[in-house]
């Protein structure tokens, strides 16, 4: 056991995980949380995505020996199921091979369960309703908001690990005392939560075993199951313009309509849509980028108060789950000198937690847009063949980042090549994979992609 005082600040998925992980090396670990336990109160819904875990999640999970805890939660989703503007399905799976799927989990479930499993350890205290709002670096400082008692109060630390979430108070303060230039960037879209409920006999009333997507354009819909028989639906939508979250305001006729004109088949299956739609709020979607991480070995920002991006690679969790995992195995490699530890996890995930930010927004692209083409269809195809034939140099980079443990760094670099040889493939005439010049083929990936040091073992 160790003597040194541990805050995390922040009790969401990646403080109650870390939390776990502290716990396991022998530290007490104190974690103050904004609100309420979630345990004990009911948290109001419509700001809470379902997630979708992937392997990079499952490293993180299995890494603090709490996988099997979270098993029983998971539906799996093999790949993307699109609904046209007729209702015509299209399945599009993620992967050739059984186990590339990806799970959808409750974030408030996957969340109890690790605060459980935090607690256990018989090491971890969460402090509800204490808000931090500032950290003096200078004298190893946290200042907390008594949010039942509406008191200030501050407390010293030794370390102080911040999981406080994309508008972090900790990023705020290492803003304006260090006077690091940190990007916030909002994205010109939001979302709405909304719900399909379960048919009259408990179960799904579209296929489970799929994240479902509405592509528009410019916007979409998309709807993930729940082990209730529910799925959770999303709509993204531009702030602005037409169609935008501006343009239905609060009116019930056009947002019945605009439903009704294009998600006909899902709005069939939402009876209190308007309801919902106007009690859920709107949630903001936006890019966090951060030049700086740490301040010596007092102060470590990790998962989205670090690198908050945008979830339309499902990665966010997932990326977060990592940073717990990294910041663990450097602190095996700096032998106890937290100073060291945590320059070597912000060295190594600063990178990747970028690259994986802007592979997020392209997939937002991707999701309301691409998945439409023909082209992009061939080229998903031909991704395949060139993996099948080539797998030690040629995987498709939504596997990289999904179901392999490469950095993401190297998966957005080695996309770009690979995106470039399918560009050349399917040039011309190409209309299916039969039509692909083989030779041209063998000779791109031999001179263009070395040989894959990482596969499916983290």
């Amino acid at each position: 056991m160790s003597n040194e005082k541990i805050v995390i600040a922040g009790a969401g998925l990646a403080g109650s995980l870390l939390a776990i992980y502290l716990a396991r090396r022998g530290y007490a670990v104190d974690v103050f949380e904004k609100r309420p336990d979630m345990r004990l109160e009911t948290i109001s819904a419509g700001r809470s995505i379902n997630l979708a875990l992937a392997n990079r999640g499952m490293a993180g999970l299995e890494g603090a020996g709490v996988m099997e805890r979270v098993e029983p939660l998971l539906i799996p989703m093999e790949g993307r199921m699109l609904h046209d503007e007729q209702g015509k399905l299209d399945f599009q799976a993620y992967g050739k091979r059984p186990e590339e799927v990806i799970y959808s989990i409750s974030r408030g479930e996957l969340n109890k369960r690790l605060m459980d499993a935090a607690e256990e350890t018989g090491r971890v205290r969460f402090h509800f309703h204490q808000a931090l709002e500032s950290v003096d670096f200078n004298k190893r400082d946290v200042h907390l908001r008594d949010e039942a008692k509406n008191q200030q109060w501050t407390l010293g630390c030794d370390r102080l690990i911040a999981t406080d979430g994309a508008g972090s108070p900790t990023r705020q303060a290492m803003k304006q005392q260090l006077d690091i230039d940190v990007s916030e960037e909002l994205l010109g879209h939001a979302y709405k939560e909304l719900n399909i409920p379960a048919g009259k006999d408990g179960q799904w009333q579209m296929e489970k075993g799929a994240l479902h997507i509405w592509p528009r354009g410019g916007y979409m819909l998309i709807a993930l199951p729940n082990l209730d028989g529910s799925f959770t639906v999303t709509l993204f939508l531009p702030y602005e313009g037409n169609p935008s979250f501006d343009a239905l305001g609060n009116d019930p006729t056009r947002i019945q309509a605009f439903f009704h004109d294009n998600f006909e088949d899902a709005t069939r299956l939402m009876p209190a849509l308007v309801d919902t739609f106007l009690e859920n709020p709107l949630g903001k979607l936006g890019t966090v980028r951060s030049p700086q991480w740490r301040v010596d070995d007092f102060a470590l920002m990790l998962g989205d108060a670090a690198h908050a991006i945008v979830p339309f690679h499902g990665q966010g969790m997932n990326c977060a789950f990592e940073d717990c995992l990294e910041l663990d195995r450097c602190l095996d490699e700096a032998k106890g000198d937290w100073a060291q530890a945590f320059a070597l996890t912000e060295e190594r995930r600063r990178p990747n937690a970028n690259a994986i930010a802007d592979m997020a927004l392209e997939n937002y692209v991707e999701m309301r847009e691409s998945v439409r083409d023909p082209k992009f269809k061939l080229q998903k195809e031909l991704g395949w063949a060139l993996e099948e034939r080539y797998p030690e140099r040629f995987i498709p980079r939504y596997s990289m980042v999904m179901f392999h443990h490469l950095p993401y760094a190297e998966a957005q670099s080695r996309g770009c090549v690979q995106q470039e040889i399918l560009d050349a493939l399917t040039s011309g005439d190409v209309g299916k994979v039969a039509d692909v010049d083989w030779n041209q083929a063998d000779k791109l990936i031999q001179e263009r992609l070395s040989v894959i040091r990482d596969q499916q073992t983290p």
